[in-house]
């Protein structure tokens, strides 16, 4: 695989884009812009601690080191502009976010609710009752690991397809880890149609964070979960 730069920016560039319209989008919707102004009301609270800031600051400058050595050392391998059909766009977009979510849930069950970096997550588990900047709220380490387990999914599905990814698949892929993820620590209460969706997703990840003793390790979807017994249905969140 040759290194693909033009390839690279174009994947950043559609991942911004994508993002952008999306936020602009879902944020004309009235009931989603009045969870936005919760969620803000109480992270502002938070980030008033200068302990938590601090937190979130150096969270973000680990996050961002981590996605340039891999955007400018890795990603131009994984990458083309060469065409492909829609079902391998789908298919390559799924593997890549299903194998992230495998070895996530090995590594947050197994090492961040397990002896070796219990005490590195415990930080993050001090959300009872997540709000969007609690998505940020995390040990430095551990934002290392799941970040990176996530971009080397790229790699990896790109050698067992054979040859670099299309450039849209992988944002694609990218935008699904990077809002779900964010989605999953937002306050929401929107109980009907059509955002039962969201609320659910809400709702399981809220159940993970009543304590460092509940279930619901994948991060993306409750597939594993289901498959290794540590499903938890999920609970209503309490106004933020």
């Amino acid at each position: 695989m040759s290194y693909d730069w033009i390839a690279a920016l174009v994947s950043i560039a559609t991942l911004i884009a994508l993002t952008w319209a999306g936020r602009f989008l879902a944020f004309r919707i009235p009931s989603l812009q009045h969870m936005r102004e919760l969620n803000r009301e109480a992270d502002r609270v938070k980030l008033s601690r200068k302990r938590f800031a601090e937190a979130v600051k150096i969270n973000n400058k680990a996050g961002l080191v981590t996605n340039l050595v891999f955007y400018v050392a890795i990603l131009p391998f994984c990458v083309s502009l060469e065409s492909i059909p829609l079902w391998q766009h789908a298919l390559h977009i799924a593997g890549i976010l299903l194998i992230f979510d495998f070895f996530y849930y090995l590594t947050h069950r197994f090492l961040f609710h397990g002896p070796p970096l219990k005490k590195v997550h415990a930080l993050h588990h001090q959300a009872r009752t997540p709000t969007y900047v609690d998505a940020l709220y995390v040990h430095p380490v551990e934002t290392v690991i799941g970040l990176s387990l996530f971009l080397l999914s790229i790699p990896l599905v790109a050698v067992l397809s054979g040859g670099p990814l299309n450039a849209f698949s992988v944002a694609i892929a990218t935008l699904i880890f990077t809002q779900v993820n964010t989605i999953n620590h937002t306050y929401v209460n929107l109980p009907y149609f059509p955002f039962k969706t969201i609320d659910y997703v809400t709702g399981v990840h809220a159940a993970h964070h009543i304590d460092m003793n509940h279930g619901n390790f994948a991060t993306l979807t409750m597939l594993y979960d289901w498959l290794f017994g540590t499903y938890e249905k999920p609970v209503s969140r309490a106004a933020p």
